[in-house]
Order: C-alpha cells, then sequence, then structure tokens
C-alpha cells in the first residue's frame, strides 16, 4: 500500500469489526452459565438472554443508515465505540437476565451501526485497485476480535462462579481505545461532497492521499454522479433492483450457511458431539485461529481473482463441510471429527462470504444511495443472523442436529447456483462505474 495514511484509517475504522467480533462471540463462554443462573427455558434462554444483542443489530442495522448519512460517517463510528463501552460494562455489572439484555442490546446497536458505517466510510476513501483488501481489513478484525474472545473466554473460565462478569466486561478496554482513535481521522470526502455540499472540503480531504491529477478525477467523477441522482430516489426504484436483490441474496446466503448459529454455541456443540468442557473451549479457540489465518488468505486474494472467485471457493467448501458435519452427527461420531470438520467450514466462510459480504454489498449502491443500500443488506443479514441463532438451542432438541445441519448444506447448494447464475464480478472498478454498470436503464 503506497498511501499510509489510508491505510491507517482504513484499520482505524475497521477496529469496530474487531468489537463486533468480541461482542457476538464473547457471549458463547457465558452461554451455559448464564442459563443456570437464571434458570431460563432453552427458548428465552435462546431468545432473550443469547439473542439480545442480535435483536439490537438488527435495530442497529436497519436505522444505521440515518445516523451515517445525517450526521456523517465518523461521528457515527464513535458513537457505535461508545455504545460498545456501555453495554461491556452493563453486562458486566448486571444483576439479571433483562438488565442484562438491555445492555446486550446496545452492544448490538453498535454492531448493526457499524457494519453500515465501517465498510461504507473505507469504500469511499479506497482506491478502487485496495478497495477489496481495505474493506476486508473490518472482516480480518471481526475475525481477530472473535479469536480474542474464544481465548479470553478460556482463560477466564475457572476465575469462579461470576467468571461470566470478566468475560464481558473486558472489552470496556478496546472499545475506549477505538473511540479515541476515531477522533484522529477525517470525513469521508464523497459524504462530504454528497451530504454537506462543501466541495472544497471534499478535496482537500482528499489532497491528503491523492495526486493533483487523481483528485482532479474523483471530483469529477463524483460530480457527474451527482448531477445523475434525483432528490427523492430509493434504493426500492425499479432502476436499482439488480444491486437490491444482489445484496439480498449474499447477505440470505450468508446466515443460511449456519456460521453465527455455530459461533453463539460452538462449546455447547461440542460438547454433544463427546467433547468435555475444557476440550470444548479449547476447540473453540482453534475456530478463531482457523477463522484468522484464511481470512487473511482471502483479504490477500480478493483484489488479485475477485470477489466472485472466492465465492467460488467459499460455496464447494460449506457443501463439504457440512455434509461433512450432517454425517458425524448421523453416525454419532465421537471426539475430534465435529471440530475438524468446523474448522474446514470456518475455513471455506473466511475465504469465502467472511471476506467478501462488507465489501461487495458496499460496492453495489450510488454515493447517494450507499448508507441506505448497505443497511438493506446488512439488515437483512443480521434479521436471520437474530433469528437462526435464537431457536438453534430448541432446533437441537426438538429434531437434533443433524437435520439442523443438512439444511444448513442445502442452502450452501443454492448459493453455489446463485454465485454460478447470477453474481457479477466488482474488482478494479470504481464505485461510480459500478454505480453505472448495476442501474437498470
Amino acid at each position: 500500500m503506497k498511501n499510509k495514511k489510508i491505510l491507517y484509517w482504513s484499520i482505524v475504522v475497521a477496529l469496530a469489526g474487531f468489537l463486533f467480533g468480541f461482542d457476538t462471540v464473547v457471549i458463547s463462554g457465558a452461554d451455559k452459565q448464564l442459563q443456570e443462573l437464571w434458570g431460563s427455558s432453552d427458548l428465552y434462554h435462546g431468545l432473550v438472554v443469547m439473542s439480545s444483542a442480535l435483536w439490537g443489530t438488527v435495530i442497529g442495522a436497519i436505522f444505521g443508515a440515518i445516523p451515517t448519512n445525517a450526521l456523517g460517517r465518523k461521528k457515527t463510528l464513535l458513537l457505535i465505540g461508545v455504545l460498545f463501552f456501555l453495554s461491556a460494562v452493563g453486562t458486566a455489572f448486571a444483576t439479571n437476565s433483562i438488565i442484562f439484555s438491555v445492555f446486550r442490546f446496545l452492544g448490538g446497536l453498535g454492531i448493526g451501526a457499524s457494519t453500515i458505517a465501517a465498510p461504507t466510510y473505507v469504500s469511499e476513501i479506497a482506491p478502487a485497485k485496495d478497495r477489496g483488501k481495505l474493506v476486508a481489513l473490518y472482516q480480518f478484525n471481526i475475525v481477530f476480535g472473535i479469536l480474542i474472545a474464544f481465548l479470553s473466554n478460556y482463560l477466564l473460565q475457572d476465575i469462579g462462579e461470576n467468571s461470566w462478569r470478566w468475560m464481558l466486561g473486558v472489552q470496556a478496554a478496546p472499545a475506549l481505545i477505538y473511540s479515541l482513535l476515531v477522533f484522529g481521522i477525517p470525513e469521508s470526502p464523497r459524504w462530504v461532497f454528497e451530504y454537506l455540499k462543501d466541495r472544497e472540503s471534499a478535496i482537500a480531504i482528499l489532497k491528503q492521499v491523492n495526486t493533483h491529477d487523481e483528485v482532479a478525477v474523483e471530483i469529477v467523477a463524483m460530480e457527474n454522479e451527482s448531477q445523475k441522482e434525483v432528490v427523492d430516489e430509493s434504493i426500492f426504484m425499479k432502476k436499482y433492483r439488480k444491486p437490491l436483490l444482489l445484496a439480498l441474496f449474499i447477505a440470505l446466503f450468508n446466515q443460511f450457511s449456519g456460521i453465527n448459529a455455530f459461533l453463539y454455541y460452538a462449546p455447547r456443540i461440542f460438547e454433544l458431539a463427546g467433547l468435555e468442557k475444557s476440550a470444548s473451549f479449547f476447540s473453540s479457540i482453534g475456530i478463531g485461529v482457523v477463522n484468522l489465518i484464511f481470512t487473511l488468505i482471502g483479504i490477500s486474494l480478493i483484489d488479485k481473482y475477485g470477489r466472485k472467485t472466492l465465492m467460488y471457493l467459499g460455496s464447494f467448501g460449506y457443501v463439504l463441510s457440512l455434509g461433512l458435519v450432517t454425517l458425524a452427527f448421523y453416525n454419532e461420531w465421537k471426539g475430534m471429527a465435529v471440530p475438524v470438520f468446523f474448522f474446514l467450514f470456518i475455513a471455506s466462510h473466511a475465504v469465502g462470504q467472511g471476506s467478501v459480504i462488507w465489501v461487495f454489498i458496499s460496492e453495489l449502491f450510488p454515493n447517494k444511495l450507499r448508507a441506505a443500500g448497505t443497511s438493506f443488506g446488512t439488515s437483512v443479514h443480521w434479521v436471520l443472523a437474530a433469528l437462526i441463532p435464537s431457536f438453534i438451542p430448541f432446533l437441537f432438541k426438538e429434531i437434533g442436529a443433524t437435520t439442523v445441519f443438512s439444511i444448513f448444506c442445502l442452502m450452501m447448494v443454492w448459493q453455489l447456483l446463485w454465485v454460478f447464475f447470477k453474481m457479477p464480478e466488482t474488482k478494479g472498478k470504481t464505485l461510480e462505474e459500478l454505480s453505472e454498470s448495476l442501474a437498470t436503464k
């Protein structure tokens, strides 16, 4: 990366992904402890205690475009840091399931909003040739946060009956650091140009990371796109049907792989497969390591081979790994079979959907509608991310793990067909070029 400022800004913004990943998975270490503490039924525990953050994420994703557009990308990112801090402190000191769930909900709001504001910001400051890897830094930080959460849970599991408070409370420190770092980045030049109508300020920001000629080209492209936009345009207009459906399906398939269900209930799933408690926690760390390694591989390949190629690799890996997990539960294979198959599943996710989804959704819509379009895609993602894990304890009990995993496997066959027939390649094109090519005339 030639421009260190763009890289630094992208890394700072991507740290929102670290908080997202940590917050999403840290609850897995407290799962069974909280259910025993408050005597919750499987349904209440899944729908309320475990999924309260996910319901907050749904709201954050649905309405996150409002502050992202009205306040700006930078102020929204700062607000996200505050929400994560409050969530960490509040859950650590919660005295009952309701208070706990309320503060988890606040953290969820931060997650949902971050999936809009962070990829949108980075996509708007990144050069076309590096946009994939820079936006994918957000995903890298998600999986890094997941790994640290699994490791933290493993280290804190035996410190006493209130170990869950420490597991959830430690997130306050990175949330505070992230919030302070966001103060030092500029606003998105495309937001400044499009929403503040401040051409000179947008140019001043662009000059920090571009040559004079590059600034001139970018400003002309923004002006041309702005002139084409109608004031009352919506992502639901007929001309934007194609990007809307692309955002819908990549988000839908992402969650019907079962990824969030696995991350939330990894220790529980491994115990179902016959592992002891300590071994199941340790195997969860393995998931985090595999996720991190293969996300790095995905990031290194996304701008070279493209988004569609990675989705092919991920889809084939999904079908194979989920098929093996289904067989393992059907035949009651004990020991390390299920963890090994899950590692293959996580590797497939990290290279494919994990590396692609936030990049792809942030590329589909024009500047004026980017936050709204990203909000739509992430809302679909998070509605399903809330619903599917919410019912996992109930479904495991009622229909069994074999049936659950076979459904996920079948959905990934459909994803493979969608990638082949419908998914376009977006690598190497400017945001304005993509806006022009994807809109229906």
